[in-house]
């Protein structure tokens, strides 16, 4: 599922669900329509149950849009399944965001 809210002051998308290659084309759609927003954007994850390397794909393309066009993008929230994902490809450096396991 793919919520988004803009804000006053920065833009929230909310992923739950599979971000999995069965689910990446949809996802990448809808992601890459708010990435030219200039205010900050924030990606929460607590509620993904499954992702592979397309779902971390598609987050790698968002951060590296938003940081060409030197856009905020953070990610906020991580499920386990997420941080599990980062972890083992050795990513969450390249995310650079605070980790916070939701309760979820």
């Amino acid at each position: 599922m793919f919520r988004y809210q803009a804000l006053k002051t920065k833009c929230r998308i909310t992923l739950s669900g599979e971000m999995t290659i069965y689910t990446a084309a949809e996802q990448k759609e809808k992601i890459c329509e708010v990435l030219d927003d200039p205010r900050d954007l924030e990606i929460n994850l607590s509620g993904v149950n499954e992702i592979d390397s397309a779902g971390i794909q598609i987050l790698m393309l968002a951060k590296k849009s938003r940081a060409r066009k030197q856009h905020k993008l953070t990610l906020v929230e991580h499920s386990q399944d997420v941080l599990d994902a980062l972890e083992t490809l050795g990513l969450v450096p390249y995310f650079g965001d605070p980790v916070v396991i939701s309760d979820n």
